[in-house]
Order: C-alpha cells, then structure tokens, then sequence
C-alpha cells in the first residue's frame, strides 16, 4: 500500500465515518476534510474536526505508520506544528508535539472496507502496459468524455508553459514567438531543438526586414543551421553562402553553430534542407502570419496559409551539389497538422488566455476537425478498445498516458476514481 491510497481515503472520505474514534477511544467529526494542495508540508491543510467535545481547526497528516512521523523527521519542522490529527493506516507508536503533548492520532483500517482496499490492490497490480488496462474500456462513456475534455486542456497548459517563458524573452512579440515555435516544429523530433535554437539566434526584426527575398531568409537558416560550405560547386551555395556572410555582418548576427543538423534515418522530404527552405518560403510569402493565423477559424483557412513549398533549387535538389528528379515538395496535409497540433493551438490557447477570453470550444472544434495522431501509444489504446477518432482524443490519450499512467498517479486520474468507486 501506498500513502496516496490514504490521501484518497481521506480526501473523498471512503471508510466509515459514522463511528470514527481515536487510538485514546475519543470521538471523531469530520466537518473538512482540508484542502490537498501537495505542496511541502502536512498533507491536507485547513481541516475542521470534532475530537470528543473539543472543535479543532488546522491540518492533517497522513502516513502508512505512525512511526514514520520521526521517520520523516516532522518533529523538526515548524510546518508540521499546526497538525491537529495524524491518520494513518497502523498504529504502532504515540507521536508528540514539541510541548510533549501527544498529536490524536486515527488508524484507518479499522474502519475501511475490504472490497474498497481489494479494488485498489487489484487496479495496482502490475499490468502489461497500464494499471487499468482491463478495466479502462468499461468506463462510464460520461465520465470519459468529461475526463478527456479535462486532459486536452491540461496538454494545452503544459505547452503554454515555453510560450510564456519565449514572451518574456522575446520582448512580448507575439510573432518572434510564432516563429520559434514553427522553427521547433518543422525540425520535427530530431532536428527540432537545433531550429529552434538557430530561430532564437535570428532576431525577428531580422525576419522582418529580409523576407521580402527568400534566398536572403534561406542564407540566414541554412548558415545558422551550418549547412554552408566553400567546398560547394553549385552556383546557388555559392551564392548563399556570400549573401549569409553579408548579413551576418549588416546584422551583427552572432554566427554560432548549436549542434549538427541530422539528414540520418529521415525520409527525403523531412531532410532539414527542405524544412528550412519550406521555412523559409512561407515567411517570405507570408507577412504578418502571428495575425493571419488567429484570424483562421478553420482548417480550409490554415491550409491556405500553409500552402508553400521550397524554392526552385530545391524542387532538383535534396542536398547541395546533388541533383534529383524535379518535386514541389509543398507542405502536406499531415505536416500541416503537426504544425496546428504543436503550435497553432497552444499558441491560440496561450494568446486568449493572456487576453482573458474563452477560446474553448473554437480550439475543440479545430481539434476534432483533424484527424488521429498516429502512434504506438494511440495504437495500444485502440487494442485497449478505446478509439481515437481525431487530434481532440489522441491529444487526451497522449496527456493521460504521459502525465498520469506513466507516474501511475491512478488515484488523481478520473479512469481510477471511477474503478475505485464501482
């Protein structure tokens, strides 16, 4: 067993507490169960209780012993002088306050039934992937639906999180932030953090200025990403590698390299020259893009914006001084929707939350008008029978199993809740 068990127990008061008394025979009232914050200090704060005839008014702590009071070395914290009760599981030793007045303290198996213990022994057993995995399709389709619309939401905060530190230090410019994040995410997984970092390493006024020629943005990002050589033949490297030298100097751009770019293991099209050359393309064909995509209520409107490919050296080209049969290499569908998914809609979601308006059922909307992301862990809950129709539910799936199976924190999760209370 474990303390959150407890935590649960106590929090939504599953035992009896009709007859509750002490390990000194008092009476117990439980008027409020406190406030679980989680933070440092006694488990639940501002409780109310009735011991005997005596109302009391402070915390409460929780462990599987009373022992592990000393354990935990409580009897040093000043936190832990407000606790008015101490519940644990068993009883094998008084606790005392610093007065030497002994903490009443409450053991809970006496008073928890055995179905509710055997049910959460059961849902803690190690399964094959997730704890509930025999049980998860029978939920309450309700119950599901209200959970999932909980964990989109919560996926979306956690992205918002590099939005706002990205604000504060880019000035509160919405669209340098726009562009960081588009960097990020057209490196995809592998080559994502050294775009985002050579995004950082352009200032956006930069961006701004050169755009209106796309091989003056193509010199900056293929000479930041370290791409550019004199070892090069083509008449094109050449020409960008002259022209990054020139700005690199009119702009006084810091000319560090953070970390090779990969061509390894990807597909032709994903190789970083064509994202920063698709890069690239839509900046130059695109002004004032941060505005335009808040504008776009639809999926129809963002594929517009998006509808770029690379420049004419590129549609013959994968490498440099290596030509290949002719292809536009525009955006696709399915990139497209990794740039909404990981960009777009936290973006939306973070810029309406700063602006204090409510912008849930649009960016629900948006989501459920995106098909499923594709992966392994969408794939074993489909084997698990749970469905995942569009973006909506993978993103909810993803965010449960990352944030709540894998830390196996079922007792915060409502698919736990709902097998517990069964």
């Amino acid at each position: 067993m474990k303390e959150d068990f407890l935590h649960h127990l106590w929090q939504y008061k599953k035992f009896d507490i009709a007859n509750l008394k002490t390990t000194k025979e008092e009476s117990v009232q439980i008027l409020n169960s406190g406030q679980y914050l989680q933070l440092a200090g006694p488990d639940f704060f501002n409780a109310q209780i009735i011991i005997g005839n005596q109302k009391w008014a402070g915390n409460i702590e929780i462990h599987l012993k009373s022992s592990d009071w000393y354990v935990h070395n409580h009897e040093n914290d000043a936190n832990y002088d407000s606790v008015i009760l101490h519940v644990v599981w068993e009883h094998d030793m008084p606790v005392f306050r610093k007065d030497n007045s002994e903490i009443p303290t409450l053991e809970l198996k006496n008073y928890v039934v055995l179905s509710d213990l055997h049910k959460y022994q059961s849902l803690m057993l190690q399964k094959s992937w997730i704890f509930c995995e025999n049980e998860i399709g029978k939920i309450d389709d309700f119950v599901f639906k209200n959970w999932q619309e909980r964990l989109f939401f919560e996926r979306l905060e956690r992205k918002s999180k590099l939005i706002f530190e990205l604000l504060e230090d880019l000035s509160q410019d919405w669209e340098a932030v726009l562009f960081c994040l588009l960097a990020r995410n057209f490196g995809l997984n592998t080559n994502g953090e050294s775009f985002f970092e050579l995004a950082k390493s352009i200032p956006f006024s930069v961006i701004r200025k050169e755009a209106f020629e796309v091989c003056y943005l193509e010199a900056l990002f293929f000479g930041q990403a370290d791409l550019l050589s004199n070892d090069f033949q083509d008449v094109y490297a050449k020409q960008l590698l002259k022209e990054y030298s020139y700005l690199v100097n009119k702009h006084q751009i810091s000319a560090e390299v953070f970390g090779k770019v990969e061509f390894f293991k990807h597909r032709p099209d994903n190789f970083p020259t064509i994202r920063l050359s698709q890069l690239a393309n839509l900046y130059h064909s695109q002004q004032n893009l941060f505005s335009k995509i808040l504008e776009c209520n639809s999926l129809d409107g963002l594929y517009k914006v998006f509808d770029v490919g690379v420049t004419k050296y590129w549609e013959t080209h994968y490498v440099f001084d290596k030509e290949s049969s002719k292809k536009l290499k525009k955006l696709s569908k399915s990139f497209i929707h990794l740039l909404i998914v990981n960009t777009i809609i936290p973006l939306r979601f973070a810029y309406a939350s700063i602006q204090q308006k409510d912008c849930t059922q649009e960016l629900i909307d948006l989501a459920f008008s995106i098909p499923s992301e594709e992966n392994s862990i969408i794939e074993r809950f489909r084997s698990l029978t749970i469905q995942s129709k569009n973006v909506y539910h993978s993103q909810a799936l993803l965010q449960m199993k990352k944030e709540y199976c894998d830390f196996k924190k079922c007792l915060d999760c409502a698919v736990g809740h709902f097998i517990l209370r069964k």
